[in-house]
């Protein structure tokens, strides 16, 4: 099983193999997904008070709001499974 841990800020991380996107918090859409992780319990706020610069989606329907830029995330999320792959024999 896939361990890799996605860091998204202020030492908090998340299973990268759960990630299923990770969006900008600009669009209504993406407001409304928001207030209906709130409402669900769903929502998991790691931006430590500052401004949510991204927000990522989980295959367990968990929405985590980051501080982290989403392209930072996403080159994050890239870079380590890169790394990961490097060592495998193919």
């Amino acid at each position: 099983m896939d361990r890799r841990l996605l860091n998204v800020g202020f030492g908090n991380v998340v299973m990268a193999s759960r990630v299923v996107a990770i969006i900008n918090p600009g669009s209504s859409p993406t407001k409304r997904l928001k207030e209906e992780a709130r409402e669900a319990r769903k929502l998991v706020d790691v931006t430590q008070g500052r401004k949510t610069r991204s927000i990522i989606i989980t295959d367990s329907d968990h929405v985590v709001l980051s501080a982290i830029e989403a392209g930072t995330v996403a080159n994050r999320l890239l870079s380590d499974s890169q790394k990961s792959g490097e060592g495998k024999e193919q």
